[in-house]
């Protein structure tokens, strides 16, 4: 039965920045906008739960490079460093895009998830109409919005989301294990559309840029599931080489692989690191008819000095944005089934908003020290 839940007060996480674009630049992105970011814990007060919403008590959030981006400066300007789709108004930006929670209330005309009911969510609302949309292209959506970006997101005790991008967990939040790996299903299924995109075929030699969630997941997904024959992994982080060793043949060191290990051709190319030198030296080792997938944005120009090769070898250099069209119920179902360990990814769990916001302040310490790091509002 569909039921409306009354006003609600709740603790959230709320970004404010400086918006001050960039002279000279035309369309800056957010990196180009604001600066100075500030964080606060704010009370928020829900009125009546919007129609097509569910209201949640958020249990479990996720941090993402995006979130680390957003508060993160460049010493030298003051901006921050993230490039990714963020707008800031005068009550700011609750942040957060990744998370678990129990359904307290549902709006109008919500059917499918019900009061008690826990559930993961998708984090891109496309609208569902527009030629990419009608396509079957809903990531490129031309007005989709970023949950934690764009629209407030999860980073706060208690959210209201719309219903279409929730997705009841059932037995999955059973258990601590379980409910660990469905915050991470918005991650991997980010992973999981770039391997398919780049069609990741059995055999196939898999090199990943970067051991975070998504560079950690893809890795995950390339062996255990999709059978990649080789699967490496390039990671500046000891810490997070010793992690991503668990789904990896081989790991590197920058440039250690870049002194060894670049010599054997790689079939498909993940780069999830933002670092776009790293692609400019691997486009050589790419095998004929290689697949290079860019997911991590930065902001950074991309060279490229071996053009020939490319052409020559018939190499696809491509980007990848986002995780609908499928693979977040598909990862879902991996986890349901038992087959894709990913509460294995989760390195920390921040007791509180407060304590998430200190975090956020000291980021260098969050990437060093851990792979996916969650918060318990």
């Amino acid at each position: 039965m569909v039921k409306e839940y009354g006003s609600a007060r709740s603790d959230a996480l709320v970004l404010r920045a400086e918006l001050r674009p960039m002279p000279g630049i035309d369309r800056p992105g957010p990196h180009q906008r604001y600066r100075a970011p500030e964080l606060r814990v704010e009370e928020r007060i829900l009125g009546e739960v919007p129609r097509e919403h569910v209201r949640v008590r958020v249990r479990l959030a996720g941090v993402c490079g995006t979130d680390v981006n957003a508060v993160t400066t460049d010493p030298r300007t003051g901006y921050i460093v993230g490039s990714a789709p963020l707008d800031l108004d005068e009550r700011g930006r609750v942040l957060g895009h990744e998370g678990i929670g129990e359904v307290l209330g549902v709006g109008r005309d919500v059917t499918g998830v019900r009061a008690g009911e826990w559930v993961g969510f998708e984090s891109i609302l496309a609208c569902g109409h527009c030629s990419p949309c009608e396509r079957g292209h809903p990531n490129q959506c031309a007005t989709a919005v970023l949950m934690g970006t764009q629209r407030d997101g999860l980073f706060t005790e208690v959210a209201d989301v719309p219903a279409r991008l929730a997705h009841p967990l059932g037995a999955v939040a059973d258990s601590e294990d379980g409910r660990r790996a469905a915050v991470c299903l918005e991650p991997a299924a980010c992973s999981l559309l770039a391997l398919r995109l780049a069609h990741v075929r059995p055999g196939d030699d898999v090199l990943v840029f970067g051991a975070g969630p998504i560079g950690a997941a893809a890795a995950m997904l390339a062996r255990v599931i999709l059978g990649a024959g080789r699967v490496r992994v390039v990671e500046p982080l000891p810490f997070r080489r010793a992690l991503a060793g668990r789904w990896a043949h081989e790991v590197f060191a920058v440039e250690e692989f870049f002194d060894s290990g670049a010599r054997e051709p790689a079939d498909v190319v993940i780069e999830t690191s933002g670092d776009l030198d790293n692609v400019r030296r691997a486009l050589p080792a790419t095998a004929p008819n290689a697949r290079v997938a860019l997911l991590a944005r930065s902001g950074a120009p991309l060279a490229i000095d071996r053009v020939d090769h490319l052409i020559t070898n018939n190499v696809t250099l491509f980007g990848c944005r986002g995780h609908l069209g499928g693979p977040f119920p598909d990862v879902l179902e991996l986890v349901r089934d038992g087959r894709l360990p990913l509460h294995e990814l989760v390195t920390g769990v921040l007791p509180g908003l407060g304590a998430l916001a200190d975090a956020l302040r000291a980021p260098r310490a969050l990437t060093a020290n851990h792979c996916k790091v969650l918060v318990a509002p």
